[in-house]
């Protein structure tokens, strides 16, 4: 039996994408090993969100043909769809793709291993008008996540993600609520929507919008849980405040990305809000959802980013009460506006305003943890570790419980009466 190893680096949608791309290769017949091991095929799915992850995909794929240098290696995602020619450089590569065509790796892999002629399928993305379905039934956790469009319409000056992915396509409706229904049928009780911009949903289709989208997914038979991966404030929009309200099915739980709590910063990242209309996006939904938890990405070191604008931000961070920071030092993107942009913050700075952050993240995170004690959350049982169960409540948090019961897969309500860097209760 032929073997097949996969390395995915960057976000869910890669890692989405690369459980589709793994589902082809078993249906032709291969077993999945570790990538550690030798195997006939090898796929680095990459990111190119920062000049980390070019690195670090350069450094699996030269992994992967040390290992074993007949093997065919596939790279494919975005730092090939951003520089294949880099790739082409790389001795020992045989299939190179960038954010299309995946739904034919299995047969370039097979062509790759007939002619022993590097295939190179790297189309300007930009051009792409139509989603690329790559289905997925089952997962190696207990939720599920569905895919439902690809690109960026925003050109945010530090993002090189929509000459990467391109412009939104959405997939059908119907193709989504059908996946959504298979997802239930395999035993699945939470969905987790995602995409490169999953809220920029319906952009491209007529009449038809995200919140759209969400009424309907809210009426399929068995669904207990629907999470959204992360959306902007701009595309909170009444209808989806008012369905969140009201729905038994939307988890109590919203990423909202940030990126800067200064004007001055938004603006230069070309942003589509300022902190005052961001706040206010924020304090209406707590108004009809008070327990409601938000956690952010935040980028530090933007060009011409003053102390004074990090202080800006530190406190506007604390001002909104997210309960968890997800923080990145800007980095350099070649093609993207900022990376011409003058005043480039030096590294050290950057990183000590990391540390920053995430100290402070870290304590937001105590204190609403803290906050839940005594309360009962809605906890979906994930893992069995140390002799408990461990799984995310509804708004995110760890919580582990001991039980005699298998919990696995399945959601229960849950006493919280104490918090040791991890929420713990008992089965209610």
């Amino acid at each position: 039996m032929m073997k097949v190893a996969f390395h995915t680096l960057g976000c869910k949608v890669n890692s989405y994408e690369s459980e589709a791309m793994l589902r082809l290769f078993e249906q032709a017949g291969y077993q999945e090993v570790p990538f550690k091991e030798v195997a006939d095929v090898y796929v680095i799915n990459t990111c190119t969100v920062t000049n980390t992850g070019d690195s670090k995909s350069r450094q699996m794929i030269r992994k992967a043909i040390r290992k074993n240098p007949q093997a065919t290696v596939c790279v494919v995602g975005c730092y090939s769809q951003s520089a294949p020619q880099e790739i082409e450089a790389i001795e020992g590569v045989g299939v190179i793709l960038g954010t299309q065509y995946r739904n034919q790796i299995v047969e370039l892999a097979k062509q790759y291993q007939e002619t022993k002629q590097m295939i190179v399928k790297v189309n300007d993305v930009m051009k792409v008008d139509t989603f690329e379905d790559l289905n997925i039934d089952r997962f190696h956790n207990t939720r599920a996540y569905l895919k439902i469009q690809d690109g960026c319409n925003n050109f945010c000056t530090y993002c090189i993600i929509p000459y990467a992915r391109g412009r939104v396509r959405s997939r059908k409706p119907e193709s989504v609520l059908h996946q959504a229904q298979e997802l239930v049928n395999h035993g699945y009780v939470e969905i987790v929507l995602t995409g490169i911009h999953t809220a920029g949903y319906g952009e491209d289709l007529d009449h038809y919008t995200f919140s759209d989208l969400l009424k309907e997914l809210c009426q399929i038979k068995g669904l207990k849980r629907l999470r959204i991966s992360s959306i902007e404030t701009s595309q909170i929009t009444d209808e989806i405040i008012d369905l969140m309200s009201t729905s038994k099915i939307i988890v109590n739980h919203l990423h909202v990305p940030l990126q800067s709590g200064c004007d001055k910063i938004l603006k230069r990242m070309n942003r589509k809000y300022n902190c005052q209309e961001y706040a206010a996006k924020l304090e209406k939904i707590r108004s009809l959802l008070p327990q409601i938890a938000f956690t952010t990405d935040v980028i530090v070191g933007f060009p011409d980013e003053s102390e004074e604008d990090f202080e800006t931000t530190y406190q506007f961070i604390k001002q909104i009460g997210f309960t968890q920071l997800h923080v990145f030092p800007y980095s350099p993107r070649k093609g993207t506006p900022a990376a011409k942009m003058k005043d480039q913050v030096d590294e050290k700075i950057k990183h000590q305003r990391v540390n920053r952050l995430i100290e402070l993240s870290q304590e937001l995170n105590s204190q609403f943890a803290l906050s839940q004690i005594g309360k009962t959350l809605s906890v979906l049982f994930e893992k069995e570790e140390d002799g408990y169960y461990v799984g995310h409540a509804d708004d995110y948090l760890l919580v582990k419980v001991k039980s005699n019961e298998e919990l696995i897969g399945q959601i229960k309500d849950v006493i919280i009466d104490s918090y040791q860097d991890i929420l713990i209760g008992r089965v209610r």
